[in-house]
């Protein structure tokens, strides 16, 4: 009984949340869709014609560009980092260089920023393949930097298919909280 007053306490404050490798907004529109309280205060995108959309749904959240340039010190305080960290290394619809391709090691800029402003939150998502890379070792070495930095992690796999999408999309969602407090179950079966 006293995850679901946490979770009453909560839905009832202010959500702060960054969100990096944007897109046209996916995360924010499902914060959205949840009907959570919260509020965008910054983004981190490059793609042009990305950003072009996100900002006709989103105006006037500022974007804070390369992922690799933000230096942690100039974002305002934030409770959640969301983030669809680049999947084209892990996908097993690419060449599957995993960290040694650039975009792959964009995870290390999450972390990066995780480091730097310990927000109590994370939802991160990426292809299905992220788990099978380099038979698991890529996913668990991901796994061991968010757990040695004091986020307890849970993670699982959702098939667009079975929630009202007309394709077949298989993504692994990775969600953490920092410290020791208890918390309800974010993921459910």
């Amino acid at each position: 009984m006293g995850n679901y007053k946490e979770v009453n306490k909560m839905s009832k404050q202010e959500l702060k949340v960054f969100s990096m490798f944007t897109g046209i907004g996916g995360f924010e529109q499902g914060l959205k869709l949840s009907n959570i309280n919260h509020k965008l205060i910054g983004y981190s995108e490059i793609d042009p014609y990305a950003i072009e959309v996100f900002e006709n749904h989103f105006p006037g959240i500022k974007n804070y560009g390369d992922a690799t340039k933000i230096t942690g010190h100039e974002l305002p305080e934030f409770d959640l980092l969301c983030g669809g960290f680049p999947c084209q290394a892990f996908s097993t619809a690419g060449h599957r260089q995993g960290f040694d391709d650039t975009r792959g090691t964009l995870f290390f800029d999450i972390a990066r920023i995780l480091s730097l402003c310990k927000p109590r939150y994370l939802v991160l998502e990426n292809v299905k393949g992220l788990l099978t890379h380099e038979e698991g070792r890529t996913f668990f070495r991901i796994l061991s930097v968010l757990t040695e930095m004091g986020y307890n992690i849970e993670w699982k796999i959702f098939n667009s298919k079975y929630h009202g999408v007309p394709q077949s999309r298989e993504r692994i969602f990775i969600t953490g909280y920092l410290g020791e407090q208890s918390r309800p179950k974010v993921l459910f079966d």
